[in-house]
């Protein structure tokens, strides 16, 4: 009888081993992501690759639960969400919260970006070079963008005249973009999009034309002007709260580092392969595209050139050094459309 017990204490012991080496949860860091892009969306995918990715190379020592389609903090709370713990990481848009990133707007100006792989490229290089005190409060992972924006309506626009007076979703800086066109702006996230061009509370958007696949926006517009001479980008945080950043060990730090550049590749190069993918099923839709006349890219173009100085006069009220910002900015696409 003596010798069951022993037995059974020795077995009950090894147990406790055993769970206390592999099965306790209290040694792995548990991290809430809050992406607001929906589930089905490649942006969101990568949301989910990233995390999962530093499962893996951390050996399971960091758990990041993904909550997408705005589900944990909408998008324009998405960030204060982060500074405020509400989510240990958060992925959302610079241009949902006008005015907080004053220096940081310059990247959504129309100036002409080739493509959404060259976007990503160009806002990440310039958040680098200028780190700006707007982001402090955060911990920055990488940021990434779009392609260039182009017009989405429920009827044709071929010319400013078209465009006068119609309401035109759009979000930040790009509401200035509608205005200087004639039309009339309403600034909602692109979560409200698809019922807001249902419904008719919006005749049209400006967005890039991945976001008529992604968001299944094609669904609910007719035409597609080609304004690519005012096309613009919307620049995406993905970025932690700086508490839980600090409290994570050195080597953990360095991993999503360098996980982190990788991903910038993966997201740039989404976006241009989503734009492609989005072309071609707003044409299998049998929507109709239009292209501006030379002479019409010219009128457009011009009325949308003094935005880049009201930006330059604008960071000076916010003490930040938007005139060197745009310089780079506009350096950085110079170089990236000559490569094309």
């Amino acid at each position: 009888m003596k010798s069951v017990i022993q037995l059974a204490l020795m077995v009950l012991a090894a147990a406790a081993l055993v769970s206390g080496c592999g099965g306790n949860d209290d040694s792995k860091v548990k991290l809430s992501y809050s992406v607001f892009f929906p589930p089905t969306h490649v942006q969101c995918k990568l949301a989910v690759e990233w995390a999962d990715e530093i499962n893996q190379r951390t050996e399971g020592r960091v758990k990041i639960t993904v909550f997408p389609g705005g589900s944990l903090t909408k998008a324009p709370q998405c960030y204060q969400g982060v500074v405020d713990g509400a989510s240990d990481i958060g992925q959302s848009a610079f241009a949902y919260s006008r005015g907080r990133f004053p220096m940081l707007e310059g990247l959504d100006l129309p100036v002409g970006y080739p493509d959404g792989a060259s976007a990503t490229r160009i806002a990440n290089a310039l958040v680098a070079q200028f780190n700006p005190a707007e982001i402090q409060d955060t911990q920055m992972m990488y940021v990434h963008a779009h392609g260039p924006g182009i017009l989405a309506s429920k009827k044709p626009i071929k010319s400013l005249a078209d465009l006068k007076g119609l309401k035109v979703r759009a979000t930040g800086f790009c509401t200035k973009v509608v205005e200087a066109l004639g039309g009339s702006p309403i600034s909602m996230s692109q979560g409200e999009a698809y019922e807001a061009l249902q419904k008719g509370v919006v005749d049209a958007t400006l967005c890039p034309i991945e976001t008529l696949k992604g968001w299944k926006q094609a669904e609910v517009i007719n035409c597609v002007t080609e304004s690519q001479c005012v096309g613009y980008t919307t620049a995406f945080f993905v970025t932690m709260n700086k508490e839980r950043w600090a409290k994570l060990p050195t080597d953990i730090q360095q991993i999503i580092m360098d996980i982190n550049r990788e991903w910038v590749v993966k997201h740039g190069q989404a976006w241009s392969d989503a734009d492609s993918e989005g072309r071609a099923y707003v044409k299998s839709l049998d929507k109709e595209f239009f292209a501006l006349s030379f002479e019409e890219q010219k009128l457009w173009s011009n009325l949308v050139a003094p935005l880049l100085q009201e930006y330059v006069e604008g960071s000076k009220k916010s003490q930040v050094a938007g005139d060197d910002f745009l310089k780079a900015l506009l350096t950085e696409v110079a170089g990236a459309s000559s490569t094309e």
